[in-house]
């Protein structure tokens, strides 16, 4: 990239928002100009970028014109407001929260999957939910040998993914426990103690007895793939893990698919790396994910409640490949594609 653009960041200073900084860093992303944007909370306070301090400021519409993207991690209710006004000033709006994901005409992108999709947008694109990514990264492959026909994934999530309030909670409540005394519990933000734990609901509940977040899993999967008939049935946990989500993914295929051939695939899929070797416990886990960019599968086995089935463990950080990194692919995607 010989040219440089103009980034805006919405949401600068959030656990995402700093890795937007980050992976841009990392990947010598070529920004000309950066404009960080936060609540008034955070207006004043400098960010480093390139090795220059960087003042977040409250967005006001002007700010929007002259950019090229603008990257949004926020809540929907802000990504609504925010998103068609960056469309309208000419940028394009890259957003991370469920806003858009499911309207028709807003592209929802995992690059490696469905990158083609980018060249509908019509000035925003959505990311998916940071469970859904690294399921589809690993299925894709895999149904462009087999056709994929149903799909059970069970997903245990980091507290990363609920913010910096459930970081810190999971923090005070380990602390407590280790001190021995009685264990505090925020309800804002979990209804039961996270430490030592598991909440098997994420989201609100749904009429149909699934929670939100599992309604998501199933609902960007169809449309990322491209399969709007697909069988898909998702349970989401939360966890007491700091970063990184994982997933248990039950596949079962059109016909019977051999073990080793889906390795193989896997092994040769870019941004995937396979680690299965139970014998020897070499397995892929959050502490393998966490701050790197590489979605990582093992425990992979033919399933033996069903003779075309496959299933296998997947993990990535929710952080980056799960949000920061793949909003940036998704910028460099749509730059190589020639839609900016």
């Amino acid at each position: 990239m010989s040219r440089k653009y103009g980034i805006g960041v919405v949401g600068a200073t959030g656990a995402v928002g700093r890795e937007f900084l980050s992976v841009m860093e990392e990947r010598g992303f070529p920004v000309g100009e950066l404009r960080l944007w936060a609540s008034s909370r955070s207006k004043g306070r400098q960010l480093e970028f390139n090795g220059e301090k960087h003042t977040v400021d409250v967005l006001s519409e002007d700010a929007l014109s002259g950019l090229d993207f603008v990257l949004i991690s926020a809540s929907g209710a802000i990504s609504r407001e925010v998103a068609p006004k960056v469309a309208s000033a000419g940028a394009i709006a890259i957003d991370d929260s469920s806003a858009f994901r499911y309207d028709d005409d807003v592209p929802l992108v995992v690059p490696e999957v469905n990158a083609a999709d980018l060249a509908s947008h019509e000035g925003i694109v959505a990311i998916p939910n940071c469970s859904t990514t690294p399921i589809v990264q690993a299925l894709s492959p895999l149904h462009d040998e087999i056709p994929l026909c149903r799909l059970i994934a069970d997903t245990y999530q980091s507290v990363s993914g609920a913010g910096g309030l459930a970081m810190e909670e999971l923090r005070i409540q380990t602390q407590a426990m280790g001190r021995g005394e009685s264990v505090p519990v925020n309800t804002d933000v979990f209804p039961h103690q996270i430490a030592s734990n598991l909440i098997p609901s994420i989201d609100d509940p749904r009429d149909d007895g699934y929670s939100k977040e599992e309604w998501k899993v199933s609902a960007e999967t169809r449309k990322i793939m491209h399969l709007p008939d697909l069988a898909v049935s998702a349970t989401c946990v939360r966890v007491p893990v700091f970063r990184a989500h994982a997933a248990a993914v039950h596949a079962e295929f059109a016909k019977p698919f051999s073990v080793d051939r889906a390795r193989s695939i896997l092994e040769g899929t870019a941004g995937v790396r396979v680690v299965d070797d139970l014998a020897g416990d070499q397995y892929p886990m959050p502490s393998t994910a966490a701050g790197n960019d590489t979605t990582w599968v093992g425990r992979m086995r033919a399933d033996m409640s069903h003779p075309n089935g496959i299933a296998f463990w997947v993990v990535s950080d929710n952080l980056r490949k799960g949000a920061a990194t793949n909003s940036i692919q998704i910028v460099e995607s749509m730059i190589d594609q020639g839609l900016r």
